[in-house]
């Protein structure tokens, strides 16, 4: 090559240099941008702990058809989905915790409404579709108010299902539910670095109770093709005793906690039992897509199946199984809400009930007593706060509800102790005269003093260590038709995948905490309104209605391929063109 045809041809080498970084540039970029590392936020720049957001909500993914979004979600609609496609569909909801409870109080029999994520959820959905809730009845009055077939028809001031009550001896609750299921189950299924206690014994009760629900189920089911929710992880044998006694049923089983990662699950000494026991559902559903990830990979770890993964269906026993992220949430509006004062009177009485003075800020943060809510962990990031802006001490409160569970748990006595230990300590470092900075109340509230206690904070905390969904975040944000407020929220809660307005923090990072928790104080009302606002239109458009829509929905579609496949037999069965069921399943799956 000549000097004159290097010069001539540099400009295009230059060119092509400079095309080739663009692309590199562009490739990149789009490469954050699908990883998730790359999110253009509205709103002020955060703290580096909020950089755990992602591009979709996730009832975004999955699938998901975005016509879903376009309908208004409620009783009605439950309803004329059973109604056109689920006709005749008798639906069972099958959980530990009923939705009422009755008890013997000073001889009278007294009604009570537990204050639960799971109830409160379910309680509509059954209530809509006129089923039948299957629950452990263990309130002492329980027994007073049955029927000869251990039902009762509730709510008791407008009857629309039927409750049937199990019943269980002290040995069975202690070995199924405070065992293997609390003991075991729970703590494998958190991070929140408690050791699972594994016990045969245990294990042993489990399965009898599962067996005992199971007849309970076959007992109610008017046919043969029932449609049961199985709800949680109390029962994870029940789905394959009910598929094998009831063949025909949609069993749609819904994991309420996290599913861990397949070397974690590996401890567990009963983990193909389990497994097994769940794969007996036709849908299994999960809060989040990551859940679902790790409950596929387990069930490719220890079982000879097969998975189509692009479509989220596992073969297993000649029989399909699909797994499916169905975020739960709340009654839009909440039923209760309707009860409760408007903003300004909750302030009121709730600060002046507690002594809080006028112009100190008040946090809240209302669960049950568990390991897993962070509770002491938001206690140390209040102390951070203190000694990295002192100027603090003395304008905010921080109340926090935690309703005793679990109590004869050594784990949850020892927690208990721990946060009074946890909140004494930052009450004599940094209280004084008239001033308290942390109140613990660790006592059963009722759900209307609940929203009452959401309508008068500043701040609302929801900082577990590891959660599948919380629906405390929820009730907050369906509090708040001021829209003003600021919700502090856990990376490691499901809700955070769909709530991107909340302040996202890593609960374990104390300091970047105690930041936020300024940030929160500090927030003007405007930016308030904005994000508080954006949170309501996800609630309510993407409310307890739509979760149970979506299963249904997904039911529906099994039940009218179940029913094609059925005539297909049949027709070849006439024809004289027979095809075995192994071969119609494998050209199903």
């Amino acid at each position: 090559m000549t000097t004159s045809d290097l010069v001539t041809s540099l400009p295009a080498l230059w060119l092509a240099v400079l095309a080739t970084f663009c692309l590199a540039g562009v490739a990149l970029a789009a490469a954050l941008i699908r990883s998730g590392k790359y999110r253009p936020s509205p709103f002020v720049p955060q703290a580096s702990s909020d950089g755990a957001r992602t591009l979709l909500r996730e009832f975004e993914k999955n699938g998901h058809s975005a016509d879903a979004a376009l309908v208004k979600w409620s009783p009605d609609t439950l309803r004329k989905i059973l109604a056109t496609e689920l006709p005749d569909a008798q639906v069972i909801v099958v959980s530990n915790r009923e939705p009422y409870i009755h008890n013997l109080k000073n001889d009278d029999v007294e009604l009570v409404v537990p204050a639960s994520g799971l109830v409160s959820a379910l309680e509509p959905i059954t209530r809509a579709c006129a089923g039948t809730w299957i629950a452990y009845g263990g309130g002492s009055a329980d027994r007073l108010v049955v029927d000869e077939q251990d039902r009762v028809a509730v709510p008791p001031d407008d009857p629309s299902y039927m409750l049937r009550r199990v019943w269980l001896s002290e040995a069975e609750h202690a070995g199924y539910y405070l065992g293997f299921a609390n003991e075991g189950l729970w703590p494998l299924c958190h991070i929140a670095f408690t050791r699972p206690s594994f016990r045969a014994s245990d294990w042993e009760t489990y399965e009898s109770v599962n067996r005992k629900f199971a007849d309970a189920v076959v007992a109610e089911a008017r046919n043969e093709r029932p449609i049961v929710l199985v709800q949680d992880y109390h029962f994870a044998l029940l789905p394959r005793m009910l598929r094998e006694q009831l063949p025909e049923a949609i069993i749609i089983t819904f994991w309420h906690i996290p599913w861990p990662n397949s070397e974690v699950f590996s401890i567990c000494p009963w983990r193909e039992r389990i497994l097994d026991g769940l794969l007996g559902s036709s849908i299994i559903g999960f809060h989040t897509q990551f859940h679902c990830n790790n409950f596929i990979e387990s069930v490719d770890r220890f079982l000879e199946t097969r998975i189509e993964r692009e479509d989220a269906a596992i073969s297993y026993q000649g029989q399909t199984s699909l797994v499916h992220a169905y975020p739960i949430s709340i009654e839009w509006p909440p039923a209760e809400l309707g009860k409760v004062p408007p903003v300004a009177r909750c302030r009121d009485s709730i600060r002046t009930r507690l002594g809080i003075a006028d112009g100190v800020k008040l946090c809240v943060g209302v669960e049950r007593l568990d390991y897993t809510k962070g509770i002491i962990d938001r206690f140390r990031a209040l102390g951070e706060l203190f000694d990295r802006h002192p100027e603090w001490i003395g304008k905010v409160t921080f109340l926090q509800i935690a309703a005793p569970s679990r109590g004869t748990l050594p784990d949850y006595e020892r927690l208990h102790r721990e946060c009074e230990r946890c909140a004494e300590e930052i009450n004599r470092r940094y209280g004084r005269d008239g001033y308290t900075p942390v109140l613990f109340v660790a006592e059963h509230h009722t759900r209307q003093q609940v929203y009452e206690i959401y309508r008068a904070a500043d701040v609302c905390m929801v900082t577990s260590l590891h959660d599948g969904m919380n629906l405390v975040a929820k009730e907050f944000v369906a509090a708040r038709d001021d829209e003003q407020g600021v919700l502090i929220l856990s990376m490691f809660a499901g809700a955070s995948k769909e709530l991107l307005e909340a302040l996202i923090v890593n609960p374990f990072d104390a300091a970047t905490m105690g930041e936020m928790i300024r940030q929160a104080l500090t927030m003007p009302p405007g930016e308030q309104r904005d994000r508080m606002r954006r949170m309501r239109e996800i609630v309510r458009d993407n409310n307890v209605y739509r979760w149970a829509g979506s299963m249904l929905l997904d039911a529906a579609r099994l039940r009218k391929r179940a029913e094609t496949e059925l005539a297909a037999i049949n027709s070849s069965i006439e024809t004289g063109n027979v095809v075995s069921l192994p071969e119609r399943w494998r050209a199903m799956t």
